[in-house]
């Protein structure tokens, strides 16, 4: 029997959310979306709300410190049957990521889900981004 309690498709460690809390103080509201490759790599990237736009190409995986985050519908079949666990670390965040001046960089870890995790998941499809 799967358990009825929420699966999370994204979560953050303590360091992340600590991060999170920082740049939600300095810049108000925030998203985060997760880049598919090119210039910033596969790296989550947080951005001011209205300074980018989620498209009806992308889907909400969930939130993570009351932050939204956002990832191309292609990418997610990609990544579906993965948590995202969204980490800082030291380094340069991506080039246009708020994170960038800080010293501290967010990146995204992985595990598979479970198989009572994902019978779970089946049945609680991800949401479609507001266009």
């Amino acid at each position: 029997m799967v358990d009825e309690k929420e699966v999370a498709r994204v979560v953050a460690t303590p360091a992340a959310v600590e991060l999170i809390d920082k740049l939600r103080a300095e810049h108000g509201a925030v998203l985060f979306h997760q880049s598919g490759g090119c210039c910033d790599g596969s790296a989550p990237m947080m951005f001011p709300q209205g300074e980018f736009m989620v498209g009806s190409s992308d889907v909400k995986l969930g939130t993570i410190a009351n932050v939204p985050f956002y990832m191309s519908e292609s990418q997610f079949e990609y990544w579906q049957h993965t948590q995202l666990i969204i980490d800082a670390v030291p380094g340069n965040g991506g080039m246009f990521s708020l994170e960038r001046p800080s010293g501290l960089r967010f990146l995204t870890r992985s595990r598979l889900f479970e198989d009572a995790e994902n019978a779970w998941l089946a049945t609680h499809p991800v949401e479609r981004a507001d266009t």
